[in-house]
């Protein structure tokens, strides 16, 4: 059964071949372009003569493995030698042995592939058989078109109307910000492979780092925490330490790569798909030809200037499937940037065609983000929190889509640059916003503007910094020159040529220009061996620091120094106080001061101090609270009584928030499954499955399946191995019984022998 969209795509793709030999029919990932196909082949079967078969070739054995495994659940099998699957290199190689075979029909699957040296064989030898390209990106990155292969292109509507209709699932998209650390070292790689993408080695050396897995890490720990996802990594050593980082931090990951044996490879999938594995980091494997609905999250690990290579990715996470409300894709390279959301309008004709390449710009970037443009929609609603900044959550993407809000319309800025202009009577220079005189003309020079900031020299030869209205913000002595740095610095010359280096936050001056290292929501400096706040009453680290001292734990940020700073503290476990006495904390949106550490309660909250006899506790999201001191007036200013009742109340904190997530989990999981206890049995060629309507509820992997009872049902894997399954697959209790028997009461009896039997709860699996 084919929903409306499939069968408009098979009338014109009909029509197409009265007139031409060869299409090409793009569809997005995850819209269903194998069901498509089978009803194609199945057609072309029951149609031709007994003489005549179809191929389908794809461009690497494992898509051809997967192609024939997809095909037979719709009863086309291999063995009845009417339907042929093969890699093209294979194809290559035998020519000889396929010669006395007529295809009246030749697919092409991931079409995007296709190479005229390589494909043009099978023009030249079957020119009267009908040739179908499938793929989701009809586009390469050399701007070289398919019209060598290909006369004419057929495409589907767009990944915002098959979102928009329900058919794929919206997403949250959150991604590292435009001068993120991360997106300075992807914005420094220069070289490039053969296909005109970043260079591997360039990528593995800048990216293949702890600090930068590190992040990969806490973005997945902070918008993904406990779900189910795919990690897209540079090359095999990248996927290997990052699921060892990963698993060694509570993540069950694995990665899989071209050397994982095939097999292996087969089981890992397998586990993935059942909930065994929660996150599988790859490399250039799953980007296409893999199914598994039920991915919660896609992390983007690997830099890319491909379009079809990043809408693969994404694509994997864009599949619907029962309880699944979104996917969020956490995007640590900035592809949106390049390439906009996965939402964005394509001009696939253009790139069919040759006039356009699908490849992403660096240099181009910040104009280069289209429909829902990141740089439009950032205001209060989208929140800029943790490593990254949410670019569109999943609801503000379907009133979107749906026509109740203009995201684009709506978050244009109308605030004016700030401008310098010269009063010709006086020869001095004031600030303006557009026709907005916002200070006057009184400077001699106006060196730089960013912002609401202008570097100015004063009247008296003096240089400093105003803000848009002319008042002083810093002042400085009879220097030659300034200029605004990013991230909030300023160069400043003095009338030696000496530079030297100002923190526009902290007043700070330094001698040696400052590196901005970011840490989620806080911001340090490194200049030379040395590290330092940027708060009001400055850190400044002791010699020895390095990068892998500084620790971020979301709101804030712990800093190992390895001396006490003179500083005498508590800490919260007297048993652990010497893992503390070192560890300086800085917390996010505090601009003002440092604190000790003191330790972390059973909730994530911390307990800090001000060095000054002061103590804090602080939570996410809600800055720090007073809490105790070291001569307390009062026995709730005790740090003892006070720390004792914090553990008590963030224990019950903990308690509650993990009851909530499991609460909640078991009712998503209820209401899918009585979503679906009308699934009735069906057979597909010699197995048996699930359906509900026309929608697959389990796949036909069975040797026998009965009707379900209540949420369960007993299916036979081989003869007289019974078991029970969940109506959403998962195994309850495995196929080892000769026979099994289900109550509606939600007990099973499993006869182990006949004559030896037992009864089982299936509540308690």
């Amino acid at each position: 059964m084919l929903r409306n969209y499939q069968q408009n795509i098979k009338r014109l793709l009909v029509a197409e071949w009265e007139r031409h030999c060869s299409v090409i029919v793009q569809m997005p990932t995850g819209t269903g372009k194998t069901h498509l196909l089978a009803s194609l082949v199945d057609e072309e079967l029951r149609t031709k003569n007994e003489e005549s078969c179809v191929w389908i070739v794809a461009h690497r054995r494992e898509l051809v493995e997967q192609i024939e495994e997809t095909v037979a659940r719709y009863g086309i099998h291999k063995e009845n030698g009417r339907v042929k699957a093969m890699s093209i290199q294979w194809l290559s190689r035998h020519w000889n042995d396929v010669r006395d075979e007529k295809p009246s029909l030749i697919v092409i699957d991931e079409a995007h592939h296709t190479l005229a040296e390589t494909y043009k064989e099978l023009w030249l030898r079957y020119p009267e058989a009908k040739k179908l390209g499938m793929t989701a990106t009809p586009c390469r990155l050399n701007r070289k078109g398919f019209t060598d292969l290909f006369e004419v292109l057929i495409t589907s509507d767009g990944i915002a109307d098959f979102i928009k209709r329900g058919w794929l699932s919206p997403f949250d998209y959150v991604s590292i910000r435009p001068n993120s650390e991360d997106q300075q070292l992807i914005d420094g790689l220069e070289k490039r492979g053969a296909d005109g993408d970043f260079q591997v080695r360039e990528m593995d050396a800048v990216l293949n780092k702890r600090p930068t897995i590190e992040r990969l890490y806490e973005s997945v720990r902070q918008y993904a925490d406990g779900k189910k996802g795919i990690v897209y990594a540079v090359s095999i050593s990248h996927a290997r330490n990052i699921a060892t980082y990963y698993t060694n931090n509570g993540v069950n990951a694995v990665a899989i790569d071209s050397k994982t044996p095939a097999k292996q490879r087969k089981q890992l999938v397998e586990d993935f798909r059942r909930g065994r594995i929660q996150v599988l980091v790859n490399v250039d494997v799953f980007s296409e030809g893999f199914d598994c609905p039920d991915v919660e999250f896609v992390q983007l690990a690997r830099p890319t200037l491909s379009l079809a290579k990043y809408l693969q990715q994404v694509g994997r996470g864009l599949r619907k499937t029962e309880g699944k409300e979104s996917c969020m894709i956490i995007d640590n390279v900035g592809l949106y940037r390049l390439f906009g959301l996965p939402t964005a309008y394509r001009d696939w004709q253009a790139m069919f065609e040759g006039r356009l390449a699908g490849k992403g710009h660096p240099a181009a970037s910040a104009r280069n983000v289209s429909y829902i443009a990141a740089e439009q929609v950032k205001d209060e609603t989208l929140n800029v929190d943790g490593l990254l900044e949410t670019i569109v959550s999943h609801g503000q993407l379907m009133d979107y889509l749906q026509g109740s809000s203009s995201l684009i319309d709506n978050h244009v800025s109308q605030v004016e640059a700030l401008k310098p202009y010269k009063d010709r009577g006086s020869g001095l220079w004031g600030l303006k916003q557009g026709q907005t005189l916002t200070a006057k003309a009184q400077y001699r020079t106006v060196f730089d503007v960013k912002g609401n900031l202008a570097a100015v020299r004063f009247d008296d030869n003096r240089v400093g910094i105003v803000d848009e209205s002319g008042n002083i913000r810093m002042k400085l002595e009879r220097h030659r020159y300034i200029k605004f740095l990013p991230d909030d610095l300023a160069a400043v010359t003095d009338n030696a040529g000496h530079t030297f280096y100002i923190d526009l936050k902290t007043a700070k001056q330094y001698e040696g220009k400052p590196e901005v290292l970011k840490f989620g929501r806080i911001e340090m400096l490194k200049v030379g061996m040395l590290y330092y706040s940027r708060t009001k009453h400055v850190y400044k680290s002791p010699l020895g620091l390095s990068s892998f001292d500084l620790v971020p734990r979301g709101f804030h940020l712990r800093i190992y120094t390895g001396l006490t700073d003179n500083r005498k503290f508590r800490s919260i476990d007297g048993e652990d106080a010497f893992l503390h006495w070192d560890c300086i904390c800085i917390l996010a949106n505090d601009e003002d001061e440092y604190y000790g550490f003191c330790g972390e309660l059973a909730d994530g909250s911390i307990v800090i101090t001000d060095g000054k006899g002061s103590y804090y506790h602080a939570m996410d999201g809600k800055g720090k609270q007073y809490i105790a001191c070291e001569y307390p007036k009062t026995q709730d200013e005790d740090f003892d009584v006070a720390v004792s009742r914090l553990k008590a109340e963030a224990k019950a904190r903990a308690t509650q928030m993990k009851e909530d997530y499991q609460r909640e989990k078991e009712k998503r999981q209820r209401e899918r499954l009585a979503s679906i206890q009308q699934a009735v049995p069906f057979q597909s060629g010699l197995k048996w499955g699930l359906k509900l309507g026309d929608r697959i509820i389990v796949p036909p992997v069975y040797r026998n399946i009965q009707a379900p009872v209540g949420n369960y049902c007993a299916v036979e894997a081989n003869p007289c191995q019974w078991g029970i399954i969940r109506l959403d697959g998962r195994t309850v209790v495995e196929t080892r019984y000769t026979n099994v028997e289900i109550n509606n009461n939600g007990t099973a009896r499993l006869t182990v022998f006949p004559g030896i039997t037992k009864t089982v709860n299936l509540k308690k699996f």
